[in-house]
């Protein structure tokens, strides 16, 4: 088996990712910012499954910084690059976090063709492929770029920015660095710990009460479990050097939808569920006054329906439905909620 570094450990997809590494033998590293949150990933990781502490290293390296990278990457067969800067904690304005998706990126590859790495797989999102675009009528696929020159938020344009650079330097200093790329959509999923994802906030604002009524957008979704998979398929298959791919269950559900769906499979559990989706002019207009609206500013009436039939085809991948990962998320959300 291979030793795979897998950067931004303490994070939802990236803890899904050393575990199923883990499960199928490999030798993980990972990278967190700071050392003393070594024991709650370890802690995590072994309430998920059973491993040796030997198969699992965790280093300190910030993607902001050069310190660390060439002693995650070397020795190391894989990379699976997951960690970017995220929507949690203090407010990064447009220019910061463009800088640290991009710069990080670079970071790591460098780190990696300089080690001698074989393929690093970048995490990106659907972000960077389904905004700005004035059609919606056919689902969006890798082919697809967003246009940041359009109004869209700060996230989403940086892992576009990023993802560009990645593909970029593979071509002009890869020095035979193989990529692939995976581009998720929203992200559900159990978690593996009391983290608070910023991906299962729609869920938990849903059970909560925190919605009076749904935001009026759709996208597409997919389990953090299927994004770990796609992952080590696109390290390891032949198939995926020079690719990207959407990772998405198919079908892109309005947040009303999904309301509908909690619901229906949670019972009374679910009683704080709104069950009417708000006017797209309201949730505009209130977006002045509220933050939460106002962030999502660029997806308000949009659906931006993707396909992955490409993972599927391809490497042979199959997600879970949305029914199946609501109902895991929310079981997740809930247990989590009740025992603090």
């Amino acid at each position: 088996m291979s030793t795979v570094l897998v950067t931004g450990g303490s994070g939802f997809i990236a803890g899904w990712c050393i575990r199923e590494l883990l499960e199928a033998g490999h030798d993980v590293r990972t990278t967190v910012r700071d050392l003393r949150r070594e024991a709650g990933v370890r802690a995590q990781l072994h309430a998920a499954t059973d491993f040796d502490d030997a198969r699992l290293t965790v280093l300190a390296a910030d993607l902001q910084g050069d310190a660390g990278w060439s002693d995650a990457a070397g020795g190391t067969d894989f990379v699976l690059h997951v960690a970017s800067p995220t929507l949690r904690g203090a407010a990064m304005d447009e220019a910061e976090m463009i800088a640290a998706a991009r710069d990080g990126v670079l970071r790591v590859l460098r780190a990696s063709r300089d080690a001698g790495v074989k393929r690093v797989v970048l995490t990106s999102a659907s972000g960077a492929i389904v905004y700005g675009h004035p059609d919606e009528s056919r689902p969006f696929t890798e082919e697809d770029w967003t246009d940041v020159t359009a109004d869209i938020a700060p996230y989403p344009k940086s892992k576009t920015l990023a993802e560009r650079a990645a593909w970029e330097f593979v071509a002009r200093e890869g020095d035979g660095l193989e990529l692939a790329v995976v581009n998720p959509t929203a992200v559900l999923g159990p978690m593996l710990g009391e983290d608070d994802p910023p991906s299962l906030r729609v869920v938990r604002g849903l059970l909560g009460g925190a919605f009076p009524v749904c935001p009026p957008f759709g996208t597409g979704w997919v389990d953090v479990r299927d994004v770990a998979d796609l992952h080590l398929r696109a390290m390891t298959d032949p198939a995926a050097v020079g690719e990207r791919f959407l990772a998405t269950s198919g079908r892109s559900l309005r947040v009303v939808e999904i309301a509908g769906i909690l619901r229906e499979r949670l019972g009374d559990r679910a009683a704080k569920v709104p069950t009417r989706e708000m006017p797209v002019f309201v949730a505009r207009a209130m977006g002045v006054v509220n933050p939460q609206l106002r962030a999502l500013r660029p997806q308000l009436g949009h659906d931006f329906p993707s396909t992955g039939a490409k993972a599927e085809r391809v490497l042979g991948w199959k997600p879970r439905s949305v029914d199946e990962s609501l109902v895991d998320t929310a079981e997740s959300i809930l247990a989590y909620s009740a025992a603090s």
